[in-house]
């Protein structure tokens, strides 16, 4: 760790250069050369924040940056140093409270993570040293380390594949905890290499460490005795990640290239930083105004106090005159600390209670979401996870939603639907139609009368079992499992073929099985050649001369085959936009109407050519495409022109419709998300063609939405320099999207907008490269800019090829825009964990693709369904209960210094509090705080069920609505109204000098007592009248409080407590409550303050949320009596309508 620092601090080697060299197994290069180890990090992962000895003062640092804590804080040292009217008790015991049980829970939640990195760390490994077999901690490999990996293992670090156990020098690799994709992806060994890695001499020259999980350029030097060092180019297909898992494949090893935190996995974690949510914001803000009060009542006393005590006899007794030299010593000393002692006794203005009492009911608010059944799934006997208390109403703030696609929106399991062979529609239905003028089949191939003929129908289904990178999994009796890969032949008739099917896409899987139903089974590839049983149950040999990859530019991939009559053959599938240019006209039209349609209907389509090669064309293709591999420079771009060199002039044969299914009521939560007012993006690692057909399934994308489209392909289009045809289109889509567009109304959703035109835009990450970091001459923030304009007027957005840090960018870029959106990211894979971190809030979905993004999210749910009722049930009550908390806090401590205050003015400014020491003490910890404390726990301003049902009712609290300065300014205003009124009414009373029956006079003591009780009395019953769901545990805490401060103000009257120096209140409240007038007044004034809410309830109409309900309530017979209750205005509700409510 701290080699790492310093060479930050300093530029270590690595700063210096764009390359590193790795000696592999630390051997010499070559031999007779003198061997300097190079320095690299170690392999240690490090995601916690703290240590033990920097944990104290970089909590209390954190904790004190916030704006209350530092507050408090100077308050109680106020208190300590200067004589002030108050205890020190009274700020120190709740601020120690709060810093204690804050510091407590943070560091609680670092050591599970220093708990998960010791996992990584000290997880065994296997190391070759000297010929032999060493077993070392994780954290103790070292670049250049020969390391051996067995099957399911995870790669402890990145490596270069130098040998494997399988016979074809190849592994199988799952990426699921890097991209989200759970297929098996092929890796190879690097050629030529030693079997006896003990005697290998090599070196490996390869780029720095860089983020990018798909792109690695690098080259080994192999050296041999008395030979010419032989040179291997190194890219992706060579590079095992770190996380990856080793899968099909017994053992492998691999020399170690980056360790430690310049992994590519640890490169893209972004670091867990302190989540704030918008309240908290909000909380600040308004402190900050009362803060302000407060200086202003303590300057206005300070200042008229002074004025008072320059007139003359005002100061002191007449007989007790203070000099004119003791009048002028220390003034300013005395006027600063009078200064201060007013600050005290008007502290109580902001409360710091409060904050005991937000982090309570975030804390205990939480469970609400883990006890929530509907959040259970019984499939993994799990239900809803809270990790982070903090941001619970946050979820009632979301504007936007990014989420991953494998594993979140869909479940990553493709099911073949049909195909279309030479224009006639291949279905499996019960019933003949027809169907766009093709025909419909009722069953497989082989019953289909030779419609589209059986040369082509076979042609076509050679195809399907020929052009893909599958592999057969051979698998034992107990190996048999349908979760192992995508699926298993399960339902073969001969028991020798229960074998397991192995590809990097699942798709290619589902077009295996679907040629396998019509009659055309791939048995596997053997010494490259590929086995396949046709329909007559004959084995057809065919020897694989060479696989051209899949890549996005292209968007297709293609096989070249040679069969037994030595006849050469190019295969072809790909999207039909790479497919269609490439094969005569006339054959598209037969095809284009059903790939068309497949699409809209949310399926995968794949077109299928063929091609017949010359012996010159596959001569010629064949050198190309040995030279272009082993290029050191620009060998994507030599391989891409031999691609497009052979795959011209095919024939075009059919095409394929895959569905990859839905998560459980995927489209439902999306729509009922978009209907909310949210704006989904979907942020996957994923191919464009699948996710934009997961898009339209989810119903993000309609059949009427413009897709504008940014993408590799598009910019290649106009034969111009990239970063010109960026800005031209960025340019056109803003005119189209933004310019030209009609403003969109506040609360219209788009099944009300049909009218005007929807877009859906689509990126890709190497556009997206090239928007956040365009050239050194161009204007990013343009870029940006007009990027961020055209995708926050579209209806949704998808971003695909996506690397986990690109992710986090779009999150960020999103998240700091104009007018600071709440975000939400959601996803299960640990290649989600870096936008599950950046968002606001984040999600994780206990998936199938390990449990990194559940440990690192805030919360955790078992599947996407549950997303809906989080965000528009809970996160919408959340929201509403503590906005409401805060601000009856700042109401209900207005209303209680305010008298305060204004007995400042009758009291010759003498700091003389109006109330006794325990009232001040027990105001906010006892009498007041159980009742908001429930209201803010169990509230339901609305049903439930009718928050679920209407999405829009979640626009309505949206961007901090209950939190802005409007209602703060009511609550406010409020608080003064009856402040005046509580001090005035009883000042009127006391206008009287004798109220009790034997014509003694009330004292300031009672004059106190009566203002208080008045006060418990009418902020308890203020939040009465608020409440609109009634339990059991509102009805005890509400009027338990009002018998607990009767109760307690006659019990600590009405003993002498002898360690109590004055008893101010002995028999005070006794004697109060034995004066008639008291009675009236108490009563009268309770009354008049309530008044204004009162009216307002009775005679303001049912608005928002509350007429819609009623009138959804009078529409539905079967639930108009329960709900009746929850609509009535809330004076004339009677507890009755609450008794059968249960929490």
């Amino acid at each position: 760790m701290l080699r790492r620092r310093l060479n930050q601090l300093f530029g270590g080697d690595e700063k210096r250069v764009d390359s590193r060299t790795i000696y592999v197994g630390h051997h010499p290069c070559p031999a007779t050369e003198a061997f300097i180890p190079p320095k690299f990090c170690d392999n240690r992962i490090v995601s916690s924040k703290y240590t033990i000895w920097n944990f104290l003062p970089k909590n209390l640092f954190e904790q004190f940056r916030r704006i209350a804590n530092f507050y408090f804080l100077i308050i109680f040292l106020v208190q300590v140093i200067v004589d002030t009217p108050t205890s020190p008790v009274t700020s120190g015991l709740p601020l120690f409270f709060v810093i204690t049980v804050t510091a407590i829970k943070q560091g609680y939640e670092d050591w599970l993570r220093h708990k998960a990195d010791n996992e990584v760390n000290k997880y065994p490994v296997i190391v070759l040293e000297d010929g032999r077999s060493i077993r070392k901690e994780s954290e103790k490999i070292k670049v250049g380390d020969i390391v051996e990996v067995v099957e399911d293992e995870t790669f402890p670090c990145d490596l270069i594949l130098l040998q494997s156990s399988r016979d074809d020098d190849t592994c199988f690799v799952t990426t699921a905890s890097l991209d989200g994709e759970s297929n098996h992806k092929t890796h190879y060994t690097v050629p030529d290499t030693e079997k006896d890695l003990q005697s290998l001499n090599a070196t490996i020259e390869c780029e720095q460490p860089q983020p990018d999980l798909y792109k690695f350029v690098g080259r080994m030097h192999i050296y041999k005795t008395e030979q010419e060092p032989a040179v291997r180019s190194l890219g992706p297909e060579n590079l095992l990640l770190k996380g990856a898992t080793l899968k099909n494949t017994k053992k492998i090893y691999g020399v170690a290239l980056y360790t430690g935190m310049e992994t590519k996995m640890a490169l893209n974690y972004q670091g867990k930083s302190q989540k704030r949510s918008a309240v908290e914001k909000s909380i600040n803000a308004f402190l900050l105004v009362y803060l302000c009060i407060l200086i202003s009542k303590a300057v206005v006393c300070t200042t008229l106090k002074y004025v008072w005590q320059s007139q003359d006899g005002q100061d002191e007794p007449w007989y007790n005159q203070k000099t004119q030299k003791e009048k002028e010593t220390y003034v300013y000393l005395k006027m600063f600390t009078d200064f201060l002692s007013f600050m005290v006794l008007f502290n109580f203005i902001i409360p710091v209670s409060m904050y005991v009492t937000v982090e309570m009911q975030k804390f205990l608010g939480s469970f609400f979401i883990t006890w929530d059944k509907d959040f259970f799934d019984p499939e993994i006997q799990e239900g809803a996870l809270v990790n982070t208390s903090d941001l619970n109403e946050e979820l009632g703030q979301v504007e936007y939603v990014f989420t991953d696609k494998t594993g979140t929106l869909t479940q990553n399991n493709m099911e073949f639907i049909e195909c279309c062979i030479d224009g006639f529609q291949y279905k499996n239905t019960d019933s003949m139609s027809e169907l766009d003028g093709f025909c419909v089949t009722d069953g497989p191939v082989n019953k289909l009368q030779q419609k589209a003929g059986r040369d082509k129908e076979e042609l076509f289904l050679r195809a399907l079992c020929l052009c893909h990178t599958v592999q057969v999994k051979e698998a034992g009796p107990d190996e048999i499992d349908s979760d192992q890969v995508d699926g298993q032949l399960g339902d073969l008739s001969r028991p020798d073929e229960q074998r397991g099917f192995i590809a990097s896409s699942p798709d290619e899987v589902a077009l295996v099985k679907g040629a396998m139903q019509h009659g055309f089974t791939f048995l596997g590839l053997e010494n490259k050649a590929m086995k396949i049983r046709n329909r007559q149950n004959d084995l057809e040999v065919y020897d694989l001369l060479h696989v051209l990859n899949f890549d996005p530019v292209r968007r297709r991939m293609s096989v070249i085959v040679r069969t037994k009559s030595g006849e050469t053959l190019l295969f072809c599938k790909g999207a039909d936009s790479s497919i269609f240019p490439r094969v005569r006209p006339d054959e598209v039209d037969r095809i284009r109407m059903h790939v068309e349609r497949n699409a809209t209907e949310g399926y995968r389509t794949l077109c299928v050519a063929y091609k017949q090669l010359s012996p010159e064309e596959y001569a010629v293709a064949d050198a190309g495409l040995r030279d272009a591999r082993l290029a050191l420079q620009d060998r994507e771009e030599k391989l891409m022109a031999v691609y497009n060199q052979v795959e011209t002039s095919m024939s075009l044969i059919g095409a394929t419709a895959v569905e990859d299914r839905l998560q459980e009521e995927a489209a439902e939560t999306m729509e009922a998300l978009q209907g909310a007012g949210m704006k989904v993006w979907v942020l996957t690692g994923d191919k464009m063609e699948t996710a934009k057909s997961t898009c339209y399934a989810c119903r993000l994308f309609q059949r009427g939405t413009e897709l504008l489209e940014l993408t590799v392909r598009t910019l290649e289009d106009g034969g111009r320099k990239r970063e010109e045809r960026l800005l031209e289109l960025l340019v056109d889509y803003h005119k189209k999207a933004v310019q030209d567009a009609p403003p969109v109304k506040v609360g219209v959703t788009r099944s009300w907008s049909t009218a005007t035109q929807e877009y859906g835009f689509i990126i890709d990450g190497a556009t997206l490269s090239l928007v956040m970091n365009p050239s050194p001459d161009a204007n990013p923030s343009r870029y940006k800019s007009l990027f961020l304009q055209i995708c926050q007027n579209c209806t949704a957005v998808l971003c695909c090829r996506m690397a986990p840090l690109q992710k986090a960018q779009i999150v960020k870029m999103v998240k700091n825009s104009k007018g600071s959106p709440i975000t939400l990211s959601i996803g299960d894979g640990a290649n989600d964990v870096s936008m599950i971190l950046e968002a606001h809030v984040g999600i994780g979905i206990k998936g199938k693709e390990g449990r990194q993004a559940v440990r690192n999210s805030d919360y955790a749910i078992p599947k996407l369904k549950h997303l809906k009722k989080l965000l528009l049930a809970h996160g919408h009550l959340y929201y509403v209960r503590i906005a409401h908390l805060v601000q009856y806090f700042f109401y209900k401590n207005l209303c209680f210094i305010l008298p305060q205050f204004l007995y400042q003015f009758f009291c010759g400014y003498s700091q003389q509090p109006l109330y006794d020491a325990a009232y001040l003490t027990m105001y906010n910890i006892c009498f007041t705080s159980m009742p908001i404390l429930a209201y803010s726990l169990l509230e339901q301003h609305i049903a439930i069920e009718i928050l679920l049902d209407n999405a829009t009712l979640y626009r309505e609290i949206a961007k901090n609505a209950m939190l802005k300065w409007g209602p703060f300014l009511y609550w406010t205003v409020l608080g003064i109204f009856q402040g005046l009124l509580f001090f005035f009414g009883v000042r009127y009373l006391f206008s009287n000098p004798a109220l009790q029956d034997n014509g003694q006079v009330f004292g300031n003591w009672s004059y106190g007592t009566i203002v208080f009780t008045v006060l418990v009395f009418t902020v308890t019953l203020k939040l009465a009248l608020d409440t609109r769901h009634w339990t059991w545990i509102n009805h005890f805490v509400i009027w338990g409080s009002l018998a607990f401060y009767v109760f307690f103000s006659f019990f600590w009257g009405g003993i002498i407590w002898p360690f109590l120096k004055q008893q101010r209140l002995y028999f005070v409240f006794a004697n109060m409550l034995s004066s008639v007038s008291a009675w009236l007044v108490i009563i009268l004034l309770i009354l008049l303050s309530l008044l204004p809410d009162i009216l307002l309830v009775v005679f303001r109409k049912p608005r928002g949320p509350h007429a819609r309900q009623k009138k959804k309530c009078q529409s539905s017979a079967g639930d108009r009596q329960s709900s009746r209750s929850s609509i009535r205005p809330l004076l004339m509700r009677t507890f009755s309508d609450e008794s059968n409510t249960v929490i």
